[in-house]
């Protein structure tokens, strides 16, 4: 089964476009389609974004629904330590290597991202990272 790490913005975007492609992806989770890597570094940034009340008011997310997708993600995902050492991976934007090293901890085959930073790099130590639509094509494509 594919081994996937979700960029944090994919998690956020999902409840904040009901029927965009990061929920479909979420929901392929769901359903058996791919294992999901996550790490408490990306559980923190998830509750950090989804925490702002602009947020929360402009898009109707209740501090309940938060709880319930981090409560889910930590119970249902393959949690790792993301502690692999990636200094330097993205020099441009130091805060984007705790999704590497989620994947690399992980032994990720992707990684999912909206952020131009990681998708620029293509692939990190053999991980292809793709966008979301990238992913949903692949998922759903005759190689899976």
């Amino acid at each position: 089964m594919m081994r996937v790490v979700l960029d944090a913005n994919q998690f956020v975007s999902s409840l904040l476009v009901k029927v965009g492609l990061p929920a479909q992806a979420l929901d392929a989770w769901r359903a058996g389609a791919y294992q999901l890597i996550i790490s408490p570094a990306i559980l923190e940034e998830i509750e950090h974004t989804l925490g702002y009340t602009r947020i929360q008011r402009k898009y109707n997310i209740s501090a309940a629904t938060v709880a319930r997708l981090l409560h889910e993600l930590a119970n249902s995902a393959l949690v790792v330590g993301g502690q692999a050492d990636v200094t330097g991976a993205v020099p441009d934007d130091p805060d984007d290597e705790i999704v590497l090293a989620c994947a690399v901890d992980g032994n990720a085959d992707i990684i999912v991202s909206g952020d131009r930073h990681l998708l620029d790099l293509e692939s990190y130590q053999g991980i292809t990272i793709v966008s979301v639509r990238t992913f949903l094509m692949r998922l759903s494509g005759p190689s899976q």
